[in-house]
């Protein structure tokens, strides 16, 4: 029985992802067109991208407009590797890989950005130091309300940096051992036993995310009343899209593909066109997202006062000193 299931499976179906010409050459006119639409919006992405980085260079200061560079390219950066993988689907290991180390910088970015929009991290321990920090937020705890207030200082908020900061080390570090073992033949999605080493290291990696969202979040949570002047609330909205459609969206995939759910379509097996359709999908909602993202970010913004009490008093004492002028002059 086993042998008549095996010979009505396609040989292309249990091979690896095919060549760059394979994928060519049976492209139909639907697909020249598709893929055509879909490299012409992944270059207008990177343009776009490019012709942002011109501007947010000369209209802002240092160091809000590398952090917010750093920000602006996560949708340009992951449509432009999605569509090398779309075209080339046996480096689609690499192209993952540098999508997930960019974003998981970006990460780091986004706490930084709000820092920085708050005057940096001396204004923000001058206007927070001793005020009670809420850190009942997602994704680890957002459902834990008992979890008392927490006073912001110097060493709460370098310990909120580090957690960010770690899943950008330790990530790239280990997509880069990632594809060494997948050379090598050690790292294979689809290998679930114990003894493979994707059965380690994807858990890991997700823990290592949670962990650095919760200080994002903390942040967030605890200033954007702050910042809604400066249009951060959708700025962490499109963060968050993001992250949701890089990371979940392609999990699912993948895990539907493994599954079988997804068919094999030669040259391509089940895994293989998982893979394609994910990228597909991924160009076209970066490129959306990179529209978004360039109207949210193309605009300066001044300022904001560095506590209510100080501007309060700013104003008193100007207000004092013209009446002391009026006074002379009389």
């Amino acid at each position: 029985m086993e042998e008549v299931l095996n010979s009505t499976i396609h040989p292309a179906c249990l091979q690896e992802p095919p060549l760059a010409i394979d994928v060519i050459k049976q492209l139909d006119v639907f697909g020249i067109c598709l893929y055509s639409m879909l490299t012409f919006m992944s270059c207008l992405s990177l343009l776009l991208y490019l012709e942002q980085c011109v501007y947010i260079y000369k209209k802002l200061p240092y160091p809000k407009k590398t952090t917010i560079i750093w920000v602006n390219g996560a949708a340009p950066v992951i449509s432009t590797m999605s569509c090398f993988g779309m075209w080339i689907p046996r480096a689609v290991m690499i192209t993952d890989m540098t999508s997930n180390c960019y974003f998981a910088v970006v990460v780091y970015k986004i706490l930084a950005l709000m820092i920085e929009e708050l005057g940096g991290s001396r204004t923000f321990l001058k206007r927070f130091s001793g005020k009670p920090f809420k850190i009942s937020t997602g994704p680890c705890c957002c459902c834990c309300v008992c979890l008392p207030y927490v006073p912001m200082s110097r060493r709460m908020l370098f310990i909120l940096k580090l957690g960010a900061l770690q899943y950008a080390i330790l990530k790239t570090v280990l997509s880069v051992v990632s594809v060494i073992l997948w050379t090598n033949g050690n790292f294979d999605l689809s290998d679930l036993e114990i003894t493979g080493t994707a059965i380690w290291i994807n858990p890991f990696i997700g823990v290592l995310t949670i962990v650095s969202l919760w200080p994002v979040g903390i942040i967030f949570m605890n200033t954007n009343s702050l910042l809604r002047s400066l249009k951060m609330i959708p700025k962490y909205a499109m963060y968050q899209l993001v992250l949701v459609l890089s990371q979940l969206q392609t999990s699912i995939i993948n895990i539907l593909a493994l599954d079988g759910t997804i068919a094999c379509a030669p040259p391509f097996s089940s895994q293989a066109r998982g893979s394609m359709l994910s990228q597909q999908m991924m160009i076209i909602e970066m490129f959306i997202i990179t529209l978004v993202t360039r109207f949210l970010y193309r605009r300066t913004y001044d300022p904001l006062p560095t506590d209510t009490h100080e501007c309060e008093n700013n104003h008193n004492s100007s207000i004092a000193v013209k009446a002391a002028l009026v006074e002379h002059d009389v």
